[in-house]
């Protein structure tokens, strides 16, 4: 009864340290370390990964009919091809949590990037549908062990003061990467594409032989000098870590000492009931919002309203990579709770401006304005994924989380996210040819639906260290 919470704890060895430190004259305040280079080639070998998932998520649209003339194809075969990638993602949800637990952060990106660089050259070298298919199918399980595994790894090596913006880039290099495998496909043959889809595979696999492991999950793995290894190797030599590696140290011997192992049926637990109920949340309403509608199907939705579908692809591909270099930016100025509610709000009206024009052109009116304010829509939309609804999510994910349950809790969203991604791409085609304005309609009613969900649950996570947070938010 007497013990104190662990945020105060945290709290009140953060000012003993203090207080024994303070005539260290460093420049850098301790534990906000400055980006150094291994920092920077850290997260950009992780960030490969993320890159390949997008080469794939982009590959089927340039690569259709090139393959399907030379390989002999129906369009059902094609369309399976297409749709495996789903499949995969699902299995590598399945088992990135335990993975990334058991392995280690970068132990789970040698798995990925093994499953990816077996894939690619797979499709590069088939002649026959089922090679094709088991390519994509590794590709898959690659793209789903990444989506966990990247922005974990990344929170957990992350100086506080930008850990949001380095979180960040995972969003922009993945729109970015989306672009240019269409860029590159309009260019060349798909088999060239499946090669040059290996170039991030191979940096990556470079790569991996010299980064260093995620200092807290060192940490929770009793491997203490290893840890302050990696994390002194992470914020350069100069810079005083004592503050940050005590605070993780403290932090971890809290949970060896109160808490179980991860355990499947621990997340059920009161004190975990927000972490999940925020991440989860979070992740059904980036994805039931219509995420993978607009995204796969952007051209269907440009031809039906009329608008050319070459320059509405191209623009729109130009903002978001322009509005995701601005959510970089203002994620660690206005924070993750700010930028969600504009978000949410952008992506409920941007719903809503698209079923407005379509509803219209049913009715036969306004059609000449139909066009343009279908695109607005759609902009709209996907401005709000690269502002906020893209990335913060698997941000918060990873930073709410405890260590001690981030295996189970990342499988269960991974596979939350994978799950409604599927239900959202195989029914949006269905809705659009029972009513083309009534499906964005309910994409906006869940998205007005989330305004209140982040304003109600979602904390502000800025400014604060990953021990703080997890510790106050499963008090």
């Amino acid at each position: 009864m007497g013990e104190e919470p662990l945020l105060q704890k945290l709290r009140i060895q953060e000012d003993i340290e203090s207080a024994e430190h303070k005539l260290v004259s460093d420049d850098v305040e301790d534990g906000d370390g400055p980006v150094t280079f291994i920092l920077l080639f850290t997260t950009f070998t992780a960030l490969c990964g993320t890159f390949s998932y997008g080469t794939a998520a982009g590959f089927t649209s340039p690569a259709q009919s090139g393959m399907m003339a030379g390989l002999n194809l129906s369009l059902a075969e094609f369309s399976f091809f297409g749709s495996i990638l789903t499949i995969g993602g699902l299995v590598g949800a399945a088992m990135s949590g335990k993975l990334a637990d058991l392995l280690g952060r970068r132990g789970a990106l040698w798995v990925s990037n093994s499953f990816c660089m077996t894939g690619w050259l797979m499709i590069a070298y088939s002649q026959a549908a089922w090679s094709l298919d088991i390519g994509r199918l590794f590709l898959g399980v690659a793209a789903g062990l990444s989506c966990y595994v990247v922005p974990v790894y990344i929170v957990e090596i992350s100086p506080k003061q930008i850990r949001g913006a380095f979180t960040a880039v995972n969003a922009l290099v993945m729109s970015s990467s989306v672009s240019v495998t269409f860029l590159v496909g309009s260019v060349t043959s798909w088999k060239t594409l499946a090669l040059i889809s290996t170039v991030p595979c191979v940096l990556e696999f470079v790569g991996l032989f010299f980064i260093p492991e995620s200092p807290r999950w060192l940490s929770r793995n009793g491997r203490v000098k290893e840890s302050v290894a990696a994390l002194q190797r992470l914020r350069g030599n100069n810079t005083n870590i004592t503050k940050e590696a005590a605070e993780i140290k403290i932090y971890m011997e809290n949970l060896e000492e109160e808490f179980k192992e991860d355990c499947f049926f621990e997340l059920f637990k009161p004190r975990y009931s927000r972490v999940i109920s925020v991440g989860i949340g979070l992740l059904v309403l980036q994805q039931v919002g219509g995420l993978s509608g607009y995204t796969f199907y952007m051209s269907s939705i440009f031809h039906k309203s009329g608008f050319p579908n070459n320059i509405g692809v191209s623009i729109a591909s130009a903002v978001q990579l322009v509005t995701s270099i601005l959510g970089l930016i203002i994620v660690d100025k206005y924070g993750r709770r700010s930028l969600l509610t504009v978000a949410t709000v952008m992506m409920c009206m941007g719903s809503l401006i698209t079923g407005l024009s379509f509803l219209f052109q049913s009715y036969a009116l306004l059609n000449n304005y139909t066009p343009i304010s279908t695109f607005i829509g759609v902009l709209v939309f996907f401005v709000s994924i690269t502002v906020g609804i893209g990335g913060i999510p698997w941000v918060m994910v990873s930073e709410m989380t405890p260590i001690n349950v981030k295996g189970s809790a990342g499988t269960l969203c991974n596979l939350t996210s994978w799950s409604c991604n599927w239900f959202v791409s195989y029914t949006f085609n269905f809705l659009f040819q029972w009513s083309t304005s009534g499906v964005f309609f309910i994409y906006s009613i869940i998205s007005g639906l989330g305004i209140l969900f982040v304003l109600k649950m979602v904390p502000e996570t800025r400014g604060r260290s990953l021990e703080e947070i997890q510790a106050d938010i499963t008090r």
